[in-house]
Parts: C-alpha cells; structure tokens; sequence
C-alpha cells in the first residue's frame, strides 16, 4: 500500500491490484468471513459499505485526497455511517474520499475497497458464460428489476430469488441483507449494490474499462505534515488561553464524547426522572437513541457549570470537551474534590477517538509548548493522559476488559512498557472478566488473522488484545515527558479497554454488529476509575 501511495495510483485488476487482492486472501482477515470462498460474504460487505460513501459501488475512479477545499463548492459531502470521513461524488464515475487522518485512513480505505473488488469479481465469474461475452439468465432478471421507483413485493422476491442464485446463498439470507441496507430513499438498495458491483466488472472484463484507485498530488505532498493536527491543537490552546486554564492541572482523555459528562453530571441533572435508579440504569436511558431529552437536561447542566464544547473545524473530526471543575456549582457534581483549592482544581480536557497513526499526530502536536503573543513558549500544565477505548479481545467476550502494561506495534518488535495507574484489581466485583497484559497496535481492524492472533496470545508476548492507536499514543507522550521535556517527566498515564469483539470466534467479529447496550456498563466502569483517580 505505501508504494502503491508514493506510485500515485493503481488500478484493481493491474498487477498490483491482484497482489493486494492476493495478499487478503492470503490472509482471510477473520471479518471478512468467506471473502476467500466462491460465495458471497454478505456480513462483510455490510460492515464494508457502513464504512465507505453511499455510491461508491457505482463510481469506476475513486481519487483520495487531501483537504482541497471542496467544502466551498456546490458539491454536498457523503459521510458513511461509522467512519467519520467527508466524501464527494464528482459525476457519475468518479468519488473523491478527503483523507485527514493519516496512513491508517488509506489502509482502512483500500482493504475496504480491495474487499469489494473481490466480491465484484466473484459475481462477474458467475455470471458470465465462459469464452463468451453473454451473461446468465439471472444476471439478466436483475438487471431488468433495477428501476427508479420501488419493486412490488412480488418483484422484489423474484429479484432476489435471482441475486440469492448469483450470489450462491439462499433467499433467507439474502431477505436479511436486502433488510439491513434498505433506506427509507432507497428501499432496493441492496439489489442495487449486487448490480452496480457486478456491471463494473463485467464491462472491465468485456470491454477494459479499468476501474482506477488514484491519490491526489497534495495528499501525496501533504500526508504526515501533521497540518491538521496542528491547527486542532492550536485551536484548544488558544481555548485554555482565553479561559486562563493554561496553568491548571490538565488532566486528557480519551473517551467519547458523553461518558465523562453523564458521569459528572447525570446523576443530579436527572434525578427528578430517576429518584431511585442505580447511575446503570440512568446511563443505559440515557444511551437509548430516543433519549435526546435526557441527554439535553445533561448537556445543560455541564454548560451551566462550566463545560466548553468545541467542534472540531481543523479537518481531525475530533470532536473537544473542557471541564473547569472549578466552576462546578456545589450540587451539580456526582464527585466530591471540595479539598482541592481553586487554583489547584483539575481541568478535564476530554477529546473523541483518534484513528490510528492520528492519535499520534494529535497528542504530539497538544502537548508540545503554546506559544504565546510575544513569541513565549508557555508550557502545559499536563498532569494525566487518561485513554479509554473499544479493542478486539483475545481470551473473553464483548463487554470484558483490557488492562495493558506494554504496547506492542503490528508487525515489527516496537514496543512501549509504561506504568499504568490503573490495574485489574481496580475493575474486580463488577462481573465482568478482567485481563492483564500486552496489547498490539494494529495497523488496521479489518487485517486480523486468526493463526497471527494464536502466536501472540499463546506466545510470550502474553498479548491480551488488538487496538489501533495506543503505540501512538503512548509514542507522543513518551517523547513529551522523557526526551523534549515539554511536559513533566512522571505523567501519570491510564490506559483501559472494553471489548467490541473478539476476533478469535467465528461469529464474534466487527461484522457481527455493535456492542449494544453491552458497551456501557464497561464504558461507566472506566470512566469512573479515571475520574476518582484525577479526583484523589
């Protein structure tokens, strides 16, 4: 894939398109079920087209750029559903993908879209008549079925009849795919992706139409010059500036954006509608995706007492909290730190997900020196770096947690032992399975291959799970306190995960869904540790 970057384009059925295509099937990531096999893999291509633009299935050149402006244009970005990316359909061929995130952005991109060129060419394969250019009867039935305006019942089951035989699944299985990706604007999405991937295929192989994967010349120039990095973490520093909060103890976390709040605020923003309910039972309510009532009363509290919200504008898609807790009126707070003197309170600076190689450039670029109107460096006042996130584990089920006391990094011997301020006794009691150990930093979540993931388990690396970012993380905060000195040498740093899946199971994977209302015992678990800990 680098060389592929530094090349500036490929194309899927060149050489090197078959030598990526190769290379996954070679390595049958555990998400992409039966990718290797002549049947379709439907649970894979879900979880696929969740993380791409919506029509990219139809577009034959697919350009990965930079930030090149076209926020101003008349164009309206497309922004997939679980990847946070801004997308522009061009005209009819052509989709640009806005990479602001890093390397690990272009490797999830193209394993995604290498995925999708091999199911497109197992349906050509099926559906053309060897030594000819004529098709099957079926590919002919859909092809006739796709329409502007919605099938009836019975042509809709028909179509499917036809996309199940093409597919080599049954119609059941088909029912719940065609189910899962039908939109409200779209109900026969799913007949429309099958014919899309199929047609491009079929005219590269009949006519040579080559589909083309291109990367722009200023993402080329651009990629890992930490610009948007830099204007993200510039952005916060001038915010802690203008709040006079540069010389306060900073304490930084990496969370989503609403379990640090609910845990200040949502037992006492709440507790006229839940007078007797566990803090559980608020956060499951409050988690509900018709709760934005609830959601609302918190949101205001955490402003009335204090809480800067800032969306992000620098490209990252990291979104920003600050909590001045010394602004806490005296009823407002679920913890008590009235000991702590004013001057002394603790800041909670609470940031989203970073993706991968991003949580480096983030990290670095905020905890190097603000520097000041008359050309100062003024120093931060970073007194922990607390991260929570979602892993991949490798002994237990969705829910459990991770504890690390090293990261390793995929495919090389880096590694990053560091004291963590949290433990597994810390989490005993509260039913869930805890572990203790190395995790890997993985280049990507849809690489993961089942014998790989047995060595580091059952090896002495004693590797407990799969992550992406923590190398990076623990790379800019390592280089901050031990070697630039631009931040105190004894950091403390905390470092818990709860588990999205486990890709050791067959059935247990990304693809197999969400954590649910699974994710949350385990979110409020960790963030009340780290907030007792900055707390204490």
């Amino acid at each position: 894939m680098r060389h592929l970057f530094n090349r500036g384009f490929y194309k899927p059925n060149g050489v090197s398109g078959e030598a990526l295509k190769n290379a996954l099937l070679l390595l049958r990531p555990e998400i992409y079920g039966s990718v290797a096999e002549e049947k379709a893999e439907l649970n894979g291509l879900i979880y696929v087209l969740e993380r791409l633009p919506e029509g990219i299935e139809q577009c034959r050149f697919i350009n990965l750029t930079s930030d090149e402006g076209y926020r101003v244009s008349h164009l309206n970005p497309i922004i997939p559903p679980k990847r946070r990316r801004n997308c522009y359909r061009i005209d009819d061929e052509q989709m640009n993908i806005e990479i602001t995130r890093g390397r690990s952005d272009i490797y999830d991109i193209l394993t995604h879209l290498t995925f999708l060129f091999i199911e497109s060419e197992k349906i050509c394969k099926r559906v053309l008549i060897p030594d000819t250019d004529k098709t099957i009867r079926d590919w002919q039935k859909l092809v006739s079925s796709i329409k502007e305006e919605e099938l009836s019942l019975a042509e809709r089951e028909i179509a499917i009849i036809h996309t199940a035989n093409i597919l080599g699944r049954s119609f059941e299985e088909i029912l719940v795919v065609y189910e899962k990706l039908s939109t409200k604007t779209n109900p026969d999405r799913f007949l429309k992706i099958v014919y899309w991937l199929g047609k491009l295929s079929l005219e590269e192989e009949i006519s040579g139409d080559k589909r083309t994967i291109t990367f722009s010349a200023l993402l080329r120039e651009r990629l890992g010059h930490h610009i948007h990095g830099e204007r993200w973490a510039n952005n916060i520093k001038d915010a802690l500036k203008k709040n006079n909060l540069l010389n306060r103890p900073i304490h930084i976390i990496s969370a989503n954006m609403h379990s640090v709040m609910n845990s200040l605020f949502a037992r006492n923003a709440l507790k006229e509608e839940f007078p007797d309910s566990s803090s559980l039972k608020i956060y499951e309510a409050l988690s509900v995706p018709g709760s934005s009532g609830l959601r609302n009363s918190v949101i205001e509290m955490a402003e009335n007492n204090g809480m800067i919200a800032l969306d992000d504008t620098s490209g990252t898609n990291i979104d920003v909290q600050i909590f001045d807790t010394a602004k806490f009126s005296k009823d407002a707070c679920c913890y008590d730190f009235s000991y702590i003197s004013d001057g002394e309170k603790p800041v909670i600076f609470v940031m989203d997900y970073a993706f991968g190689e991003q949580a480096y450039e983030t990290i670095d670029e905020l905890l190097k020196p603000y520097e000041d109107q008359k050309k100062k460096d003024v120093f931060l006042n970073i007194a922990s770096v607390s991260i929570m996130g979602k892993a991949g584990i490798l002994e237990g089920g969705k829910g459990d947690l991770m504890i690390p006391s090293a990261h390793i990094f995929e495919g090389t011997a880096d590694n990053y032992p560091f004291k963590n301020e949290l433990c597994a006794e810390d989490f005993k009691g509260h039913g869930l399975k805890v572990f203790e150990g190395t995790m890997v930093t993985v280049l990507g979540t849809s690489l993961q291959n089942r014998d790989i993931l047995k060595f580091f388990h059952k090896s002495t690396w004693n590797v407990i799970g799969l992550e992406m970012e923590g190398v990076h993380y623990q790379k800019a905060i390592q280089s901050a306190s031990k070697i630039r000195k631009s931040i105190r040498e004894n950091v403390k740093i905390r470092y818990a995960y709860y588990a999205s899946d486990n890709p050791l199971e067959t059935g247990s994977t990304l693809a197999s869904g969400g954590l649910g209302t699974t994710g949350v015992k385990p979110t409020y678990l960790i963030t009340d540790k780290i907030l007792k800990q900055i707390f204490n």
